[in-house]
């Protein structure tokens, strides 16, 4: 069996990991506390850096969910395009994602989860389509959850 070379994606989505742990262990270390318009701009880095690290991590994972690597790499498959506009999807996922939790409201994490549920319903009866949606939401969810608790720790 031939392991396919990482891609680009997926160079990128290590990169985005790896730098969100190095900001998780500095602001785990220095105790130090955002005031004023410092706790402004870390609030709006937040949402920006889950909004923008979230796509390059959900893609990789998907390229990769449930098929060899190389025809992962190869072929787009016919979920991919029944579940059309999915990263513009993603990317107001996380922010709302991301905003509610910065807000102190997780309870709309859950109204985030039925709005695109209810939105994709009618597609997720193709073949793969559930399953990446699934994948596709439980990916881009906990990065924005990640990314936020990052965040948080500064404020």
């Amino acid at each position: 069996m031939n392991a396919a070379r990482p891609g680009r994606g997926d160079v990128v989505a290590v990169a985005v990991l790896l730098s969100l742990a190095v900001v998780a262990v500095v602001a785990a270390a220095v105790d130090v506390t955002a005031t004023g318009w410092v706790a402004g701009a870390v609030r709006v880095l937040t949402v920006a850096a889950a909004v923008a690290g979230g796509g390059p991590v959900t893609a990789a994972l998907l390229r990769r969910a449930g098929r060899p690597p190389q025809q992962a790499i190869e072929q787009p498959d016919e979920a991919s395009e029944v579940l059309r506009g999915g990263a513009w999807i993603g990317v107001l996922e996380r922010a709302a994602m991301s905003s509610t939790l910065l807000a102190g409201w997780p309870a709309g994490v859950p109204v985030v989860l039925a709005v695109k549920g209810l939105g994709r319903y009618p597609e997720l009866r193709h073949p793969g389509a559930s399953e990446r949606f699934i994948i596709g939401t439980l990916a881009s969810l906990l990065w924005a959850a990640a990314v936020t608790g990052t965040g948080m720790m500064l404020l």
